[in-house]
């Protein structure tokens, strides 16, 4: 058994991180705004504004300074770049609740995160950004509810998967108007791949040209998630409410941990590197992010994004991150990524207990989280599908297809979760997930060798927002030959809107009628309730 070493980030010095770190998340400052005649020459917030992270006190404001001119040359300066940010009650900033300076570091890519502390729990704020008198879009924020605090009602979306040539995002323009709390974006918020050309039938709108090759350098990925984040619904979602956010595969490159070859060389370690960085410069995180005092940044290149949001007493979301850990995939295939499949019967390997798909630290950070967890619902955000998924047309489960990439590649760490779940009694368990560009609903069993094994959570997977999806003419079989899913469908694009109360946990899966259109009418493809204390999906 191999597990993936983790990569050295040699694009910034410690001493350069530091330096920028403290300067991008200062948090409350005095405010001195700069004059006029520190304004940059061009409106430096192209990029649009985010937030994040939300906690019952706190959370974080994101953006990040871009500007380029008309043959595509950078015009912010390779130098410290001042910025003044806002949080108040209001959209007018009549009732400013904190303010404060900030430095735009060229080592961070002049990327900002303000940590903003001291805030009370569950309400709503405004906040901006300044440059010089340059002034950002006014977007909107929130906390979560106190620790002791059972809220009336929460409202989320979960979203994933947006390549840009596969189509609009049509989707955000809808769900800015669902009336949410937060988002949850579960992986591939950008796709590393080469660009494809209008003449292939499956591009619906082309990157900038910059972008014609798939890049492995800082500059790249910075350049990519540029271009994705320019989009302006995406950019309005953004600004609308904040995001809770992981990662997948495409952040990197397609299925990374897949082939020990491939990804464990020198050159693919530094690639992975420069990816981390994007990443974390273009997402509204904390700096706990960065872990051991932002040493591992230099030594093993860890961005620790799986964590825990408590919104009182009403939920306790875990976001897990099945990526950077994981073991390399059982029984590989030359050539094959993502869509790797393999018969049980044929590789032992899948079955060995040692295998992890979080890695062993993360497995009981969860354990304890779940020990912890005595909130009404617990949702477990993660990449993937949890539940087994055999594409075999044979019921005959010694004969199971089942694909490597996900919870199937390692079944011996799912029945590690599922039975943390029963030992610590955990109140009505959720998982949400993305990654597979289509809508699957079922229940999450205790053994899935015995089709009549207790259940012992829900699980929603989510279609993609862009990302082309597949046809429905196997979905009927395949449900037969998996009854513990309910409901599945491979062609609508769009995202699931979940409202959970103290009663019961309803969601419905939200679909646009053709994501090739910018504009086009969106409806409810199927919706779901959940009582509590009733592990049973019923159809509505």
């Amino acid at each position: 058994m191999q597990r993936m070493n983790l990569p050295s980030l040699s694009t910034l010095s410690r001493r350069d991180l530091i330096k920028a770190l403290i300067a991008t998340t200062a948090t409350a400052a005095a405010p001195h705004f700069a004059s006029a005649q520190t304004a940059l020459p061009s409106y430096p917030f192209t990029l649009g504004v985010a937030s994040g992270s939300p906690r019952h006190d706190s959370v974080v404001l994101w953006t990040r300074l871009h500007a380029v001119n008309v043959l595509g040359m950078d015009q912010i300066p390779k130098t410290p770049v001042p910025v003044q940010w806002q949080i108040a009650h209001d959209a007018a900033f009549s009732q400013i609740v904190q303010q404060g300076n900030a430095q735009a570091q060229p080592a961070l890519g002049h990327a900002v995160h303000i940590e903003v502390q001291g805030l009370q729990p569950d309400r709503w704020y405004f906040y901006r950004f300044m440059q010089g008198t340059h002034v950002s879009t006014v977007a909107r924020t929130r906390t979560f509810p106190a620790p002791d605090a059972m809220a009336a009602k929460l409202r989320f979306a979960y979203a994933s998967c947006q390549r840009w040539e596969s189509g609009f995002y049509s989707a955000y323009t809808h769900m800015a108007r669902e009336n949410l709390d937060f988002v949850a974006f579960l992986g591939d918020y950008i796709y590393e791949y080469k660009t494809q050309k209008r003449r292939n039938p499956d591009v619906v709108r082309e990157l900038d040209v910059r972008l014609s090759s798939e890049g492995d350098t800082l500059d790249d990925y910075r350049n990519r998630y540029a271009a994705y984040k320019a989009d302006p619904a995406l950019q309005a979602m953004h600004a609308h409410c904040p995001w809770i956010l992981t990662w997948d595969d495409h952040e990197v490159n397609n299925d990374y941990g897949a082939n020990q070859a491939a990804d464990l060389s020198p050159t693919f370690m530094q690639r992975r590197a420069a990816a981390y960085q994007a990443f974390y410069e273009h997402m509204p995180l904390r700096a706990s992010t960065l872990v051991a005092g932002f040493d591992s940044l230099k030594t093993n290149g860890e961005l620790r994004i799986y964590g825990q949001f408590n919104a009182g007493k009403l939920a306790n979301f875990l976001v897990l991150d099945d990526r950077q850990y994981r073991d390399l995939q059982s029984c590989p295939k030359p050539g094959r990524g993502g869509g790797n499949t393999v018969r049980a019967e044929e590789c032992a390997e899948l079955f060995d207990p040692k295998r992890s798909l979080l890695g062993n630290a993360q497995e009981r950070w969860l354990g304890s989280a779940l020990a912890q967890s005595g909130a009404q619902w617990t949702v477990i955000a993660q990449q993937t599908l949890v539940g087994r998924r055999n594409y075999s047309p044979s019921k005959n489960l010694d004969k199971a297809l089942l694909q490597t990439d996900n919870w199937d590649g390692y079944p011996a760490a799912r029945r590690r979760m599922t039975d943390a779940l029963q030992t610590h009694a955990v109140k009505n368990p959720v998982f949400v997930g993305g990654d597979i560009h289509q809508n699957w609903v079922g229940h999450v069993k205790a053994d899935y060798e015995n089709p009549r094994s207790k259940t012992i959570a829900t699980e929603f997977c989510g279609t993609s927002i862009s990302s082309t999806g597949g046809t429905n003419d196997k979905i009927a079989e395949r449900l037969a030959n998996n009854p513990h899913f309910v409901f599945a469908d491979a062609e609508k694009r769009g995202y699931g809107v979940v409202e959970l109360t103290p009663k019961s946990m309803t969601t419905q899966l939200r679909v646009v009628d053709d994501v090739r259109l910018e504009r086009t009418a969106i409806s409810t493809l199927a919706s779901f309730t959940v009582e509590s204390g009733r592990v049973v999906l019923e159809r509505s």
